[in-house]
């Protein structure tokens, strides 16, 4: 069976390579852009130079700095203001997931109208949106290379699954020393999110050659690699190989697709407002877990790649060790419970029932090698409260 390969048709990648963002403008041809990011970043003075390095090669540029962890619909809404008043003719996102995806979803409604929830999956998206250049300041999302965005209702605090060719960025520019700065907990949660990327593409049931190639590259480097720059944050060539292997994810998931843990872990946002990587983080092991019988072998091949299993193994066994290896490793990263995190226990036990029907509402569940029922979503959403 043919599948559709989607990827940026420009990529910079390497230290330094945020310099060339001008002229990978000129390229597009963008006269006009609007760049969206958030106010971390405006205060780090990242938003602003890269601002003047546009402006200093002719192209005027606006700024839209109110994107909000987990973006939600009021602030896209508040983005497309931004982008329609400053008459702009492109974007350019600069920052983690959410200025990324909030740009993604700026860009549907400029070109097509309406509102967000009218292109939640499997709503198609008409119309192409304006030229959109990425540049990822974390190495976890893989936004900057992939088909989807992902949309917070405000009025339902529903997490809302967009996808469509159109949403692949024209360009990215991936540059490691951007992310020399990113504190402990980003950097685990991040490069955790980038790793479940990667075995989730990898066992999916729309799992293909190419897109296991970018997966098994990520996730053999960021098993590698996390605990390096989670202690030693300033280890540039680790840096370096978490970013390339975070790309490298993006890459995989969105040529093939994410499963059960992405399904089970937007709701747990959405309600909670727990970083999108630390739920992914929370839900893995027993994800896994629950899943590794339907695909003993491409999860032991997991175990393998990344090194916790050798050959000499049977798959059974190696899937073993993998799910023994994703707990561990939570540990080793801090990685809290839902209780530990601090949610409140009877909200969250009483939304259970809710945040199963809109995890399977998304589609994800339905990519997963193990195809959960509602009733063992909420045993999940249970087995990992503490």
């Amino acid at each position: 069976m043919a599948i559709e390969v989607l990827l940026p048709p420009i990529i910079k990648i390497g230290g330094g390579a945020i310099a060339e963002a001008s002229s990978v403008l000129k390229h597009l041809g963008v006269k006009h852009p609007l760049i969206v990011t958030d106010p971390v970043l405006v205060r780090m003075g990242l938003a602003g130079s890269l601002r003047q390095q546009i402006e200093k090669a002719g192209i005027a540029c606006g700024v839209f700095s109110e994107t909000v962890p987990d973006p939600t619909t009021d602030a896209v809404i508040a983005g497309l203001q931004a982008f329609v008043q400053g008459k702009h003719d492109g974007l350019v996102s600069l920052g983690g997931g959410s200025p990324i995806d909030s740009a993604k979803a700026i860009g549907i409604l400029a070109s097509n109208g309406g509102r967000a929830s009218d292109y939640k999956v499997p709503n198609k998206i008409p119309h192409v949106s304006p030229l959109h250049l990425a540049i990822p300041t974390t190495a976890g999302t893989g936004s900057e290379v992939s088909r989807f965005t992902v949309i917070t209702d405000s009025e339902t605090d529903e997490k809302m699954l967009i996808a469509g060719a159109s949403l692949v960025p024209n360009a990215a520019i991936v540059d490691f020393e951007l992310t020399l700065s990113m504190p402990g907990r980003l950097t685990a949660d991040t490069g955790t999110d980038s790793l479940t990327h990667a075995i989730e593409a990898y066992v999916s049931r729309k799992a293909n050659a190419f897109a296991d190639a970018f997966a098994m590259a990520a996730m053999k480097t960021i098993w590698a690699e996390l605990l390096t720059v989670f202690h030693e944050p300033g280890n540039r060539r680790a840096r370096e190989s978490m970013m390339l292997a975070a790309t490298q994810a993006g890459m995989a998931f969105s040529n093939a697709s994410v499963a059960l843990v992405h399904g089970m872990s937007r709701p747990i946002g959405a309600h909670f407002h727990v970083p999108h990587g630390l739920s992914n983080a929370m839900l893995l092991p027993a994800v896994t877990a629950f899943s590794v019988q339907a695909a003993e072998g491409r999860y032991a091949e997991c175990a393998r790649i990344i090194g916790v299993a050798s050959q000499l193994d049977s798959d059974a066994h190696a899937g073993g060790k993998l799910v023994d290896a994703l707990f561990a490793r939570n540990q080793d990263l801090g990685v809290p419970s839902p209780k530990q995190f601090g949610i409140p226990e009877q909200r969250y036990f009483s939304l259970i029932p809710t945040m199963a029907e809109q995890a399977l509402a998304s589609g994800s569940p339905q990519n997963n090698p193990r195809i959960p029922t509602k009733t063992e979503i909420e045993e999940i959403y249970r087995q990992i409260w503490n």
